[in-house]
């Protein structure tokens, strides 16, 4: 089956949801240690996630790639990823948020009267943050696990991201996103336990939410990508498989 076939274009509405979560740029890929085939080690469970399932549908055709994991590091994505022939690269984007934020704060309670003052706009933030971060050649990477990112930045910053991270990506490339439908009253990492599950780990908060985004904001972030696919579940989590 073709990739046009595989998903539904990306101007298409998406469904609405029922009512009711860095290293530096030149971090080196993560070969970690395989325990051994998936077959021969235990069973574990998680959560469902379909939207799993389809982003590993769209890379079926790819027999070695480059994947991003901008997630906190997990031996168990790393495992799964690498016995599938890929090269991990991880960038835990939430903490390289926090960290930044924190040392913004320390510029600014520290600078003297007499300095010029930086540009505080959400713009001139949002453009440094990126000058150490997500720093990658084009077209590095052929999948993207970006997880609940987005939620968490603030939106100029998000804007930014999207720009460069539709950049990094390759064409026939894709990204797993998961978007909260309401703000989100517990904090969770995620780690891929096998072809069909997620393992949400709850952890304290590393940042608070920022925003929840609607079918039109997402179609608008993920404009430079060609088709999308969408699932909504119970647990008022939206997960979308983007690709390009």
């Amino acid at each position: 089956m073709s990739l046009l076939n595989k998903f539904r274009p990306i101007r298409d509405p998406l469904p609405q949801p029922p009512r009711g979560v860095r290293g530096p740029s030149s971090m080196t890929p993560l070969h970690a240690p395989v325990s051994g085939p998936a077959s021969s080690r235990a069973v574990q469970t998680g959560r469902f996630s379909n939207g799993l399932k389809e982003f590993l549908w769209q890379l079926e055709d790819i027999g070695r790639g480059n994947l991003l994991d901008l997630g906190q590091v997990s031996q168990n994505t790393l495992n799964f990823f690498i016995e599938r022939n890929f090269k991990v690269y991880t960038e835990d984007v939430l903490v390289a948020w926090r960290d930044f934020l924190r040392a913004e704060e320390d510029r600014t309670r520290q600078g003297s009267a007499g300095a010029e003052a930086a540009d505080n706009s959400p713009s001139a933030r949002a453009q440094r943050f990126l000058v150490s971060n997500l720093d990658h050649p084009k077209d590095s990477f052929d999948a993207v696990l970006l997880w609940d990112v987005l939620d968490y930045l603030d939106r100029e910053t998000v804007i930014r991201l999207m720009e460069r991270l539709s950049t990094l990506v390759r064409d026939a490339g894709a990204i797993l996103a998961i978007f909260h439908t309401r703000m989100p009253e517990q904090f969770y990492r995620y780690r891929v336990l096998d072809a069909q599950n997620l393992d949400p780990v709850q952890v304290p908060a590393i940042v608070p939410p920022q925003h929840i985004y609607q079918n039109r904001e997402i179609q608008d972030l993920f404009i430079r990508f060609r088709t999308s696919k969408t699932f909504v579940a119970r647990d008022q989590l939206r997960e979308i498989v983007f690709a390009k």
